[in-house]
Parts: structure tokens; sequence; C-alpha cells
């Protein structure tokens, strides 16, 4: 189940979510064509990254913000720039730029360190803009959870795009991280940062909670109806497929 795009996109142009798109993908441009080989990218990682036993010695604490704009390879930086596009500008305009600024570095800076508390002797860095990103996806539950959300769904070969109610879609993907977090942990490591996700979504639903309540919190619901407060867009029916139909021999 991957979201491709959401029914609410905000009224105004989302600078900071798109300036923030433009900083990952120019850092990954740079480290893939400035950072040549393995020396190189270990330094890099030595540098930046959120490396857990560091943290728990004091050191290197800004590496809790420069970790968030580094990227492991490509499917890695475009997978969390979907998601921020989606789920960004909505609470952009909720919070305001700079708001929305704040909340998206609090929220890496708190995921980081959920990471941290769970294996805080770790040498592993830990990169990536997933911890800041679940933020805003805690965040936008809370505010906007029956904004429809547009998924593609993959069951072997059948392939389906339909629309669901967001708190369904982000709901599933915070138990997976949970979920994922206990395995990885049984099995001593699994490669993705699964406490820096679940607790980045936790920390973001919890900072929104000042936010929701100032709008009127369940009055605020009964509004809006779970929606950003301005009408859904309308996408239109998909096209035809122009592949011909290859009729079966008998």
């Amino acid at each position: 189940m991957f979201p491709i795009r959401d029914h609410n996109p905000s009224q105004g142009t989302p600078f900071v979510t798109y300036l923030l798109i433009a900083i990952n993908v120019g850092i990954f441009v740079w480290q893939m064509t400035a950072v040549q080989g393995d020396a190189a990218l270990y330094g890099l990682y030595a540098a930046y990254a959120m490396i857990p036993v560091e943290i728990s010695q004091g050191q290197d604490l800004w590496t809790l913000v420069t970790s968030t704009f580094l990227h492991g390879g490509i499917m890695h930086l475009l997978g969390n720039m979907l998601f921020l596009y989606i789920f960004g500008d909505n609470l952009e305009e909720a919070l305001g730029r700079v708001g929305f600024l704040v909340f998206y570095l609090l929220g890496g800076i708190g995921a980081g360190l959920c990471q941290w508390a769970a294996e805080p002797a770790s040498q592993v860095p830990t990169i990536g803009a997933s911890g800041a990103i679940a933020a805003v996806m805690g965040g936008y539950l809370l505010l906007f959870p029956r904004a429809k959300v547009d998924v593609l769904i993959f069951i072997v070969i059948i392939i389906r795009i339909i629309p669901i109610p967001a708190w369904i879609m982000l709901a599933l993907w915070f138990v997976l991280q949970i979920f994922s977090g206990i395995g990885a942990d049984s099995m001593a490591g699994g490669g993705v940062a699964y406490w820096a996700h679940a607790g980045g979504f936790a920390i973001g639903f919890v900072m929104m909670v000042p936010t929701w309540l100032r709008r009127g919190g369940a009055g605020w619901w009964r509004r809006t109806d779970g929606h950003p407060p301005h009408p859904d867009a309308e996408w239109g029916a998909l096209a035809p497929s122009r592949v011909p139909v290859v009729k079966r021999r008998r």
C-alpha cells in the first residue's frame, strides 16, 4: 500500500515544503557526484550522520539535524520526498511557514533521539528524513484524519489505485513500524531505523495537540469532517490505457 497523492492540496504554495525537498535532493546530488569512494562516504557519515554511541557520549549532537538531510540511495530519497510532498503542504498551511519548519526540524531531532534511546550503544550511522517526515504524518493524522489519500495497492499481480481516509493509511503505517522495530530488535538489527519512524510519528502527533486544541479539538473535526478546511481537489477519471488488447489464442 503506497500513497501517491491526496485529495486536499493546499490552497497556497507550500514554499517550505518545496524548499525542504530541494535541499534534500540537492544534497543527494552533491553526495553522488562529489563524494567518491567508500572512504569518502564513511568520512561523510562519520561527520554528519547520527551515530547513537556518540550521542550517548555527548558528542556531535548537531548530527541529530544534519543526518536528516542525508540519504543512502535514490529510492530512499524518492520515497521520503513523496511522503513529504503529499503530507507536508497541508501542515505548512496550518502552521505557517516558520511554524512548519520548526515543527519539521524538532520532529527530526525527536525521531533521532528515539532511535538513540532504542540503541544507545550502536555504532551504526543513522541517516534520512524519514523521522522528520514521520512527525509530519503524525501531525497530519491529528488535524486531518478523514482526508482522502490515493494509495497504490499491490496484491500479487493485481494493481489498483483506491482512495482511503488518511487515518487508515497512517495508522497502518505506524503499527507496521512498531512491529517491524520489535522484529528488527529480535534479529539484532535490520538496516531500517524503525524506532525513529515510530517515535517521530508519535512526537509529531503530540506536538500538533496544541494547534488542534486551539482550533476547537473535536469541534474542529465536526466543522471540517476531519478534512483540510477547503474543498477537495477533483482529479477526474483515469484515462483509458493506450496499450492494445491482445486476445489469447485458443
